[in-house]
């Protein structure tokens, strides 16, 4: 369960703030902004190019809606609602609420596509992509902003795509490119339409999409997921697009309480976990022959791969669906490590620019008005406020730190409020306030991050017996009181971590049997300090590599924290190598400046005699 109301301030406060001033509130406005104009007669009647822009109306609608309620803006409120009201009036009658001309719309038959490396349809169309999204943003106000039309408009859709599917004699795999995936999304928004809605219906649609794409051999999601298939083998390994069907799927797992959807979107979260990953927690692609935006082969290693920031988003919410069925701390730990580096590594302090690539090692790129990106990142954002605090049957769970003050309705103890002082993501000191309606026994279960090694809780200036394991949360059963404190210490001592690029040339002998050799081999270190991830800029201001060599001598010798150096924006590493001036690294996200154009580097490469 959610906050009933939740403020945040600090570093992630910024960021909302920023959000809602800048993309939120000026790139969406009416019906004459362009991203809405799209949906207009004018436009449609005459649209046959097969575009996937209408996706922003629904990304937009979602992520404004949540920070209209959250921050009561009467402008931002208005804004949604008249879009929302117009895109409303724009419906077909059959449903259909697209950008295409007649003849281009999903509800036509296409020939046959022809085998490709993605699947493109022919002719292209990403109707049931917008349609998803469509149906997001329109639950999504019609949460916040209770109007009939608006579930009804969703609906509407919804059956549109049930009659499509079942009756029409169209696949869902026939409608998007990545051998479906990219329509097969439709599975989260048909889950959705149904816990807002309680009707069987659209349960039934989403289990014939998820039929329909298991069927489909090149890309059987569920079935290649159960057998333990790596995430760059299912389909072409899109990471946007496979993420937001687990989503999915997770959520069916939800509706339906069948453990082989969540037993199957496990075994995809701890391969993309363990194997493909950036160190800033955003899914890593762009690397040797794989295309842009998908998934590297299982254990590639290049600095200068990259995270798209659909994916980060996509990333962040698998993990609010985890979360929420399971309660595990890991959930929580990646969405935080994914927002407070490779989100807000994509993301400009004036609210609207943001980077669609983002390079562990590389430049920095605001891209252009229309990419999709600077949505997904708007919407990942907004996901962030109601993710810090849980009510659960038996308490609170902390799950993401930041000076953040919530309101919470608990059963046992009234309305509870709770808030958390503290400097994180810069210091690993937080307090947590309690005020209870009344005094009640609860659980207040507190994350501890994988990385605090020597955590400690104090109640009210006394150390507690509760068990603290890193990685997992820390329940502390006790009658609460208002005016009750914790004391949270996670010390932040910089790791070091290792990764090594290496190019393998494979081949066969005279006799037929496989030979591999390592014909390039290169050892990279990088750092990071509590929950962020540490960057440097150009070397010597303008080389954007150089080979480091290690003093054979321990890392508390050479690597240093100035804690002072950068007050409230984060202490400084201090890197001391051999034969050359030190190294100040600071925040990947600032790291070089938060503008176009800045460069950060991440991994160093360390010298071949380097300590192992």
């Amino acid at each position: 369960m959610k906050p009933l109301s939740i403020e945040i301030h600090g570093l992630l406060g910024d960021a909302l703030r920023a959000n809602a001033a800048g993309r939120l509130s000026h790139f969406i406005v009416d019906e004459t902004s362009p991203a809405i104009a799209i949906f207009a007669a004018e436009h449609t009647a005459q649209n046959e190019e097969g575009d996937w822009y209408g996706e922003h109306a629904g990304k937009w609608l979602y992520a404004a809606a949540k920070a209209a309620a959250r921050t009561h803006d009467a402008d931002l409120s208005a804004h949604v609602r008249r879009v929302a009201d117009f895109l409303v009036s724009r419906q077909d009658t059959d449903g259909y609420l697209g950008t295409y001309a007649p003849e281009r719309r999903f509800t036509v038959k296409r020939p046959p596509k022809p085998k490709s490396w993605n699947g493109e349809p022919v002719p292209r169309t990403w109707d049931a992509w917008i349609h998803a999204y469509l149906i997001l943003g329109l639950v999504e106000v019609h949460k916040h902003f209770a109007d009939a039309r608006y579930l009804d408009a969703a609906r509407h859709i919804g059956d549109l795509c049930w009659r499509m599917l079942s009756e029409g004699g169209i696949d869902v795999c026939e409608l998007g490119n990545h051998h479906g995936m990219s329509a097969t999304v439709l599975l989260d928004a048909a889950v959705e339409l149904h816990f807002a809605t309680c009707e069987p219906r659209y349960l039934d649609l989403a289990l014939l999409i998820l039929k329909q794409a298991d069927a489909n051999p090149d890309l059987a999601l569920l079935a290649k997921a159960l057998a333990g298939a790596d995430a760059s083998e299912i389909a072409t390994g899109k990471a946007y697009q496979l993420i937001w069907n687990l989503v999915g799927l997770a959520k069916l797992h939800r509706a339906t309480g069948a453990p082989e959807y969540l037993r199957a979107v496990e075994n995809l979260w701890t391969n993309i976990r363990d194997l493909h990953l950036s160190l800033g927690g955003g899914p890593w692609g762009g690397v040797a022959h794989r295309s842009r935006e998908v998934f590297n082969a299982p254990g590639t290693f290049f600095p200068q791969g990259y995270v798209e920031t659909c994916s980060t988003l996509a990333w962040i919410q698998l993990n609010r669906e985890l979360l929420a069925i399971t309660g595990a701390a890991k959930y929580a730990e990646e969405i935080e490590r994914s927002a407070y580096n490779d989100l807000l590594g994509a993301f400009a302090p004036n609210g609207e620019d943001w980077c669609y690539y983002s390079y562990a090692n590389g430049k920095r790129i605001h891209t252009t008005y229309w990419r999709c990106c600077k949505s997904s990142g708007a919407m990942a954002l907004e996901e962030l406020p109601g993710l810090v605090y849980s009510a659960t049957d038996t308490g609170i769970d902390v799950n993401l730190y930041a000076p953040a003050k919530a309101t919470l309705a608990l059963a046992q103890a009234g309305t509870v409020t709770i808030e958390q002082r503290t400097p994180y993501p810069f210091d690993g000191a937080v307090q947590l306030d309690l005020t209870l309606e009344r005094s009640a026994r609860l659980s207040l279960r507190v994350r501890i991050p994988s990385w605090a090694k020597q955590a400690s809780i104090v109640i009210n200036g006394e150390r507690t017996g509760v068990e603290i394991v890193p990685g997992e949360y820390a329940a502390i059963e006790r009658e609460w009181h208002s005016g009750d404190s914790v004391t949270l210490d996670f010390p932040m001592t910089p790791q070091i971590h290792r990764r090594t690029h290496r190019n393998v040339q494979e081949s066969r002998a005279p006799d037929g049997s496989p030979v591999r050799q390592e014909v390039l081999r290169q050892d990279y270190l990088a750092l990071t300090r509590g929950p962020l991830v540490y960057a440097t800029g150009l070397i010597d201001g303008y080389k954007t590599e150089e080979s480091l060599l290690l003093p054979p001598t321990p890392s508390e010798q050479w690597l240093h924290t100035d804690a002072a150096a950068d007050g409230e924006q984060g202490a400084t590493i201090l890197l001391e190598p051999e034969r050359r001036a030190p190294l100040a690294f600071v925040p990947y996200y600032r790291a070089s400046g938060r503008s176009d154009g800045a460069w950060r580097l991440t991994w160093m490469p360390l010298a071949p005699d380097a300590p192992a």
